[in-house]
């Protein structure tokens, strides 16, 4: 008898643990997985995560291999899967597409928010994308780098990444900027794209008026066509929003973190 009280109590005990974890894990902050894009590494991400981290938000800036689609958004998912909790992808430019591509399977995600970047429908490139509507100048401003295995390396070229890439950073910082980009392939631009996670996720979108990499109207167009919870147009952004305006990059992710 005795034995059986105590069974009883202890089953009682532990599932009373297991319902206290779940209540916690349900009001947990989710976890913000950033994700940078072409001709840049996490490093742009840090005023955004100082804010993020001041408001109790835990954050991971996933890096980005800039190989391929598919490739870059298997990486990406699997520090998806080794997360817990709900998680928030955030995706810069051409992580956009990775994002997209990363969330699909992965039922911890709870929203996608796009900082200047590509929400591709399946089927559609990074660079069809670019192209959609006139103004994008980047073609112009890179510098192709051929690889020992075959294949392109992309490059913005230094003297032109100010104007082109961050024209509203500061200019010793955008030199810095320039010189530690990362190279994306011109394979990874021409992917097409395997999913279309914004068409059941919510999303959420920052962009520059003035972004010369993604025009505004391509943008403008992608936000609407995902029927954005929230769009916000900063008014003379460059494509560099998240060193730019960590600010109301930040106040996107968390409207996007907290949303029910």
């Amino acid at each position: 008898m005795y034995r059986s009280i105590r069974s009883a109590a202890l089953a009682a005990l532990l599932f009373s643990g297991t319902v206290t974890a779940h209540a916690e894990d349900d009001t947990a902050k989710p976890t913000v997985v950033l994700v940078h894009g072409a001709f840049a590494d996490s490093s742009g991400w840090n005023d955004v995560i100082a804010r993020l981290e001041k408001d109790g938000y835990p954050v991971i800036a996933a890096a980005n291999p800039l190989r391929s689609v598919a490739g870059d958004a298997e990486s990406v998912a699997s520090v998806v899967r080794s997360i817990s909790g709900r998680v928030v992808l955030v995706g810069h430019s051409y992580g956009g597409v990775v994002i997209t591509e990363a969330a699909k399977g992965n039922a911890n995600v709870k929203a996608l928010v796009y900082v200047a970047a590509f929400l591709p429908d399946t089927g559609e490139s990074a660079l069809a994308l670019s192209a959609k509507f006139p103004g994008s100048t980047l073609g112009d401003a890179l510098a192709p780098v051929g690889l020992p295995g075959g294949g392109t390396d992309l490059y913005i070229q230094p003297a032109k990444f100010h104007a082109q890439f961050a024209a509203d950073v500061p200019a010793a910082k955008s030199t810095l900027m320039a010189a530690t980009q990362r190279p994306v392939t011109q394979g990874a631009l021409t992917d097409a794209s395997q999913a279309a996670t914004w068409k059941s996720l919510p999303s959420y979108v920052i962009y520059g008026a003035e972004d010369r990499n993604i025009p505004a109207a391509t943008m403008k167009f992608m936000a609407d066509r995902a029927h954005a919870r929230k769009t916000v147009a900063v008014a003379h952004g460059s494509h560099a929003l998240m060193v730019s305006h960590p600010v109301e990059v930040a106040e996107l992710i968390e409207s996007a973190a907290s949303d029910r």
